[in-house]
């Protein structure tokens, strides 16, 4: 089969690999009807990911029909349409019994396109196919069903949920990304009175005043004091989400929330940021972390399948499955391009 393989910083190729084959009795082989890049694979291209060695195929989202299943797998069968998610969970470790699945111990977490194979290829195989992957609902296209494997659930889990929003909350997304753009989305299932998105470029302001933003800010606009001054009596924001990964951002966010407010960081960090605790002790401020788990994702493709989820618009730039270095440019360079997510289909 053909799929894309790292080969260090700054190498991929798309080329000639091994078929996947059922190793485990509760892995499952899935043939990849329509797949994406995620900034994390932009990562690990310019080595950030050290763990990411030689060869391996990149990818950990993608929507798909199951080939073949080991003997213990129970709840998927050949010829179902499944969603891949980007976190396998062993489901019998003592993070698993909990629901965290990131953090599985068993075997799993983020492994695919990681430590295992992924899923920018024509098949991947799936360790622990009956915690790992998700049966669609009628209804749901490959497209839309693709953006639930990763940036959904991440930006619920690890934004709106852990900043606990609330009705009548005021919030800023500090990056208007397909992961700020996705916390915009399922931070209005909880009724906040006010969401204010800050970016760099225009288009993605646009996209998140489309997407449900009341406010959009430029970084330039956004410096503090503006910033809280949409927040209640002017005392800051109630859920500050920082969905980039740089340290202005995270800083951004510590001196926009107001006392007793919420810091929810979602991005991925290749450096380290100030933590101003000289500031923070005194205002009972609430920072959080972390990797998503996906305990969420079914509950997302039902409200997909129900209409509650509009996710139209994610979605900028398609190609086929064999275009998928055309697909990394076009990715990677999103200020020139306008790209959002791009999605890939078998053709």
């Amino acid at each position: 089969m053909k799929a894309l393989t790292y080969h260090g910083p700054g190498r991929r190729t798309w080329g000639e690999v091994p078929d996947p084959a059922v190793l485990d009795a509760e892995d499952a082989v899935v043939r990849v009807d329509a797949v994406t890049i995620c900034g994390t694979d932009l990562h690990i291209l310019k080595g950030d990911v050290p763990e990411v060695t030689d060869g391996r195929v990149l990818g950990h989202e993608a929507v798909g029909t199951v080939i073949e299943t080991g003997p213990g797998v129970r709840t998927v069968k050949a010829g179902d349409r499944v969603l891949v998610s980007c976190i396998s969970a062993c489901g019998r470790c003592a993070y698993c019994r909990t629901a965290r699945y990131g953090q599985c111990i068993g075997g799993g977490g983020w492994i695919l396109g990681h430590l295992v194979d992924g899923c920018q290829a024509e098949y991947v195989r799936t360790p622990f196919a009956d915690n790992s992957l998700h049966r669609l609902p009628e209804g749901v296209s490959d497209e839309d069903a693709l953006l639930f494997a990763d940036i959904l659930p991440t930006a619920y889990e690890v934004g709106v949920q852990n900043g606990r929003i609330g009705p009548g909350d005021t919030v800023v997304v500090v990056g208007a990304g397909p992961i700020g753009l996705a916390a915009i989305i399922t931070a209005q299932l909880y009724s906040p009175s006010r969401i204010i998105a800050v970016d760099l470029a225009a288009g993605r302001l646009g996209a998140a005043t489309r997407l449900g933003a009341d406010v959009a800010l430029t970084v330039a606009e956004a410096t503090p004091e503006p910033v809280r001054a949409l927040g209640r009596d002017a005392l800051g924001v109630d859920v500050a989400i920082e969905a980039v990964g740089v340290p202005d951002s995270f800083e951004l966010c510590t001196r926009v929330v107001r006392p007793g407010g919420r810091v929810a960081n979602v991005g991925v960090h290749g450096k380290p940021a100030v933590l101003h605790l000289e500031t923070l002790w005194i205002r009972d401020v609430t920072i959080t972390t972390g990797l998503v788990d996906t305990h969420s994702t079914p509950l997302l493709l039902d409200m997909l399948a129900a209409g509650r989820l509009d996710v139209s618009g994610l979605v900028t730039h398609r190609f086929g499955l064999d275009e998928i270095q055309e697909a990394y440019d076009v990715f990677a360079d999103a200020g020139g391009s306008g790209a959002l997510k791009v999605a890939l289909f078998r053709t």
